[in-house]
């Protein structure tokens, strides 16, 4: 067992973890932070997405002892105070879900996404979901959520 610390959703988290503890796994079995969702175990799908130091990252992909030392947010972290983040209100009025499996992970990508741009095209915005897979809504609505995120906050990424 390795003994790990990091900043999650704000709050520091001390644990011992086996070596080869995923992220993912640390935040969901550890943590019981089911949000960030596993839906695949070989980093296609997206599902898992967090950010780790501001950044979008596949928790899938990273071992917990990796994260050691970082501020990891999930999707139960956007929004603290209980009001909706910005890009989380978007998928709400926008119907930029359907089962809502990959929504999380959408979400925290497009929050990095509208960090890094606050004004996105389309197919910039398509271009920064592109490692996220929905198999439900063909996207179009996704896209119309961040947008709406776009337009509404110009800090819609915290």
């Amino acid at each position: 067992m390795v003994p790990i610390a990091i900043t999650v959703n704000g709050k520091l988290r001390k644990a011992h973890v086996e070596p080869r503890t995923l992220l993912v796994h640390f935040l969901r079995e550890h943590l019981n932070l089911t949000g960030t969702h596993v839906g695949c175990d070989t980093s296609q799908c997206g599902a898992c997405t967090v950010l780790v130091d501001g950044r979008s990252a596949k928790s899938c992909t990273l071992f917990a002892v990796q994260a050691d030392g970082s501020e990891v947010t999930t999707v139960e972290g956007l929004a603290p105070e209980g009001q909706l983040h910005p890009v989380q209100q978007g998928f709400w009025e926008e119907h930029g879900l359907q089962c809502g499996y990959c929504t999380p992970g959408m979400i925290m990508s497009a929050v990095n996404l509208l960090k890094d741009n606050p004004a996105p095209s389309e197919s910039q915005i398509r271009e920064g979901i592109a490692g996220n897979l929905c198999r439900c809504t063909g996207y179009q609505h996704i896209v119309t959520a961040i947008q709406h995120a776009a337009r509404h906050s110009g800090k819609a990424a915290r």
